[in-house]
């Protein structure tokens, strides 16, 4: 009884600390070490409280000026005349908690990385929300995003503590490490190499003269040394010792959740007390279940998991893992260069990816069911984003919601029968797969417009009878 009381003081507290530092987690891999030569980005979107995810379509944009936009903070961004069309996971409420993948495959999402920055460099307010939206709606390359976003930066400045978006491409995967104020830098996964990232900064050397593999602030090591964060030579410089907070690099939970993963993925076994690399090379070529399997874990099989194989109840419950009680939903983009930008997929998992299955949804889908989001446009839903508003009750989110509670309070009993239920059916879906975007290719071929109406047919159908 002891025991099971503090193991709840010690979830209430990562909870309360980690709803603000400790959300969401990365894996990125290279086309070299995937076994179907595509980059891979999985992401789980972690926040606290009961939350809503909504899916919009926003719809390629060509104007004859430039596009204006008020920032939440006060700026004035202005955006190229044409903005891509791209599918929008809204978050609302959230300023840093949006997804994107734009019409030509560009993926962008995000993990919070707390900086020692306290005296942050802003110019009308700073940027925040808004960055990853500019990227998303004017890249046609993750390299290209990269320099979108270090441009931002240096012009308004960062408006929170810190964070790490992670960007790809069916080319290219890149880390881009913002600080609070107007100081970044980015690097390239290896295109042979798996990168991990939970809430603190992974970039540690860099080479700003490698321009294939890195991009930054050049007064990056100069105002370290300003600020005495950093006192040594040049070629010595670690980014995340200088700029990460010592409490995010060394928390537990960063720990525990980057090891996990390194070692179920790597070639080499790393100590839970040593030091985890930004990228290593796999064991076996990574697959896409691989990677659903890690958006998954609890730490099954590992000293770290403090359920007891589920005995002591839910690890959503027990312990803070990848798989969380604050996840809301996990992804794994799967892009390839041989294939067009409109049949790459995102497959998803709403809620918790333990308790529900991974499907596709397709790049060039044209619209989403009324039922997927809070309003029946981006329009409104852009606009009130900040806004309090009454919940959709129809939203198929909650009952995802309602299914993963239920599962939860029985999870020993009920998980076994759900891993086999979710299983079967996602090893359908990949065993078809070539089949069925044959299908979807000869659409594609004739009429771009059906094949958006045939990939929402699709996805809603996908979504609307998996919990049947």
């Amino acid at each position: 009884m002891k025991a099971f009381i503090l193991n709840g003081l010690l979830l209430l507290s990562l909870q309360i600390f980690g709803q603000n530092n400790f959300n969401c987690f990365t894996v990125l891999a290279g086309k070299y070490a995937t076994d179907d030569e595509s980059v891979l980005l999985a992401h789980n979107e972690d926040d606290g409280g009961v939350q809503t995810v909504n899916l919009y379509k926003v719809p390629r944009i060509e104007s004859k000026d430039s596009i204006e936009i008020k920032m939440k903070n006060g700026g004035i961004l202005h955006l190229s005349p044409t903005t891509f069309a791209m599918i929008w996971m809204e978050m609302p409420g959230m300023e840093f908690s949006d997804s994107y993948q734009n019409e030509y495959g560009v993926i962008i999402v995000s993990n919070q990385c707390l900086s020692k920055e306290e005296q942050p460099d802003l110019t009308d307010g700073g940027i925040g929300y808004w960055l990853r939206r500019a990227i998303a709606l004017q890249a046609k390359t993750a390299r290209e995003a990269v320099k979108i976003g270090g441009k931002l930066i240096e012009k308004y400045g960062y408006a929170s503590s810190g964070r790490t978006y992670s960007i790809a491409d069916k080319n290219e995967a890149w880390m881009l490490a913002v600080v609070n104020g107007k100081h970044w830098v980015a690097q390239r996964v290896p295109d042979d190499q798996v990168a991990i990232i939970p809430n603190y900064y992974t970039i540690g050397k860099i080479n700003l003269k490698d321009t294939l593999n890195f991009y930054g602030s050049k007064d990056i090591i100069d105002y370290a040394r300003k600020r005495h964060w950093y006192e040594g030579n040049d070629e010595d410089f670690n980014f995340r010792q200088a700029y990460a907070t010592e409490q995010s690099l060394h928390h537990p939970v960063n720990i525990e959740r980057h090891w996990d993963a390194i070692n179920r993925l790597s070639d080499t076994k790393y100590a839970i007390t040593g030091k985890l690399p930004f990228s290593f090379y796999a064991k076996d070529l990574i697959k896409l279940p691989d990677l659903f399997n890690i958006l998954r874990s609890h730490f099954e099989g590992t000293e770290l998991d403090k359920s007891k194989d589920y005995t002591l109840g839910s690890p959503h419950q027990t312990h803070r893992a990848i798989c969380a009680n604050s996840t809301q939903y996990g992804l794994v983009a799967q892009l390839r260069d041989y294939a067009p930008d409109a049949l790459n997929p995102i497959w998803i998992s709403f809620v918790h990816p333990c308790s529900h299955m991974f499907v596709p949804l397709y790049n060039g889908i044209g619209y989403f069911s009324g039922d997927l989001n809070n309003f029946n446009n981006y329009q409104s839903a852009l606009q009130h984003h900040f806004d309090r508003f009454k919940r959709n009750k129809k939203h198929f989110f909650n009952i995802f919601i309602k299914d993963a509670k239920k599962v939860d309070e029985k999870y020993a009993a009920r998980i076994k029968k759900r891993r086999l239920k979710i299983t079967k059916r996602e090893k359908a879906l990949l065993v078809n797969q070539k089949k069925t975007e044959q299908k979807l290719f000869d659409i594609y071929k004739m009429n771009h417009k059906i094949l958006g109406e045939k990939l929402s047919e699709y996805f809603d159908y996908l979504i609307h009878s998996q919990l049947k």
